[in-house]
């Protein structure tokens, strides 16, 4: 499986005991039909091992206990090992040995201190599938009304040049920091609440990279900057942000720290529909304590109804309907990306996507 980190990521666990749990733990609760035990194979992801015992898959961390810094911790699992299901104690446990017969306790499992130092293997399982937001990982997206007006510009080409590639030189004004790589950018449709039409963020089309060449050496003088990628044809009034490392990393799904009440905003493509593993944006973000691996439940507010069948035609409000999952895979200061999941019916702009219930 790809992996989209670029950062090495540490791994320190001490020994831990998982303590046993009921059958039902809050929102967790077991399928009456879910296996004794499940085999670790390629292709596996967090979420789909979790669907196997549990009617809410993103229940996986609280199932196992783990606290908030586990959570925010990667958590590697891989094939060959053994998934338990103890039902005496309603408690999943896993193999650390690649499930050989007899190596662990179905009751609990301890992981030994141990450090990793690489990313991602290729043979880890991931949270959710990565073949679907990939692309989302390392693009900028979404770009605040302030970082647009701000961001650095492209004024001129080299040689006069109208259209710009890859390969071309380019002039650029405004601050680069101490930043040597870039995305080139133009920005896209604006991107308003469903609540208040206020536009909050800019859905920014990509349109390659660029490296820093040479710096202006006073603040009236451009900089030089080289194409190093063209996924389209950039012009003068395009625009750079810092290419920043890759922030997406294995968390586990779980809930928001805190009350999460949101709207769809916009179906990637520009669609007004959405169905399963498909891509949305929410008007919500790191402002409002939503992180990577966050699960929200989608909803669709009822309709207000004139009751025909009621001599006085009184208006009755139908209730609201919980139809699917949303897993948010990148966040921004006021828009997040999120994965759709699970879903019997199809997401449209403007539909809830808040915390489980």
């Amino acid at each position: 499986m790809k992996n989209f980190s670029t950062a090495a990521l540490f791994l320190a666990l001490a020994s831990v005991v998982l303590p046993a749990q009921s059958q039902s733990s809050g929102r967790c609760t077991f399928l009456p039909n879910a296996p004794d035990q499940h085999v670790v194979v390629r292709g596996d992801t967090l979420w789909d091992i979790s669907g196997r015992f549990l009617e809410q898959p993103w229940c996986w961390p609280q199932v196992w206990n783990l606290n908030r810094d586990q959570i925010r911790n990667p958590h590697w699992i891989y094939p060959g090992q053994v998934v338990y299901f103890d039902r005496t104690t309603g408690r999943l446990s896993l193999s650390r040995n690649n499930g050989a017969a007899g190596t662990d306790a179905p009751g609990t499992v301890r992981l030994s201190p141990e450090i990793r130092t690489s990313a991602l293997g290729p043979d880890a399982i991931s949270s959710i599938s990565l073949s679907e937001i990939g692309p989302f990982l390392s693009q900028p997206l979404i770009v605040d009304a302030d970082e647009l007006t701000t961001s650095p510009r492209i004024i001129a080409a080299q040689e006069e040049r109208v259209v710009i590639g890859n390969g071309d030189i380019a002039y650029v004004r405004g601050a680069l920091g101490d930043k040597t790589e870039f995305h080139v950018f133009r920005a896209g449709k604006p991107l308003k609440d469903p609540g208040t039409q206020k536009i909050i963020g800019y859905e920014a089309a990509y349109l390659g990279a660029a490296n820093l060449k040479r710096a202006g050496t006073t603040v009236e003088q451009p900089h030089t900057i080289i194409i190093t990628k063209s996924k389209e044809e950039m012009g003068i009034g395009d625009r750079l942000l810092p290419v920043e490392p890759t922030s997406f990393l294995n968390f586990v799904p779980h809930a928001p720290e805190q009350r999460v009440d949101a709207q769809i905003v916009s179906v990637y493509n520009g669609v007004t529909h959405a169905g399963q593993n498909q891509i949305v944006t929410i008007n919500r973000g790191k402002k409002d304590g939503l992180d990577i691996g966050s699960v929200l439940q989608l909803q669709r507010l009822g309709k207000t109804i004139v009751d025909r069948t009621s001599g006085r035609k009184e208006t009755v409000k139908l209730p609201d309907e919980h139809y699917g999952n949303l897993f948010i895979f990148r966040v921004f200061n006021n828009i997040s990306y999120g994965l759709v999941m699970q879903v019997r019916d199809t997401v449209q702009i403007g539909d809830i996507a808040s915390s489980p219930e």
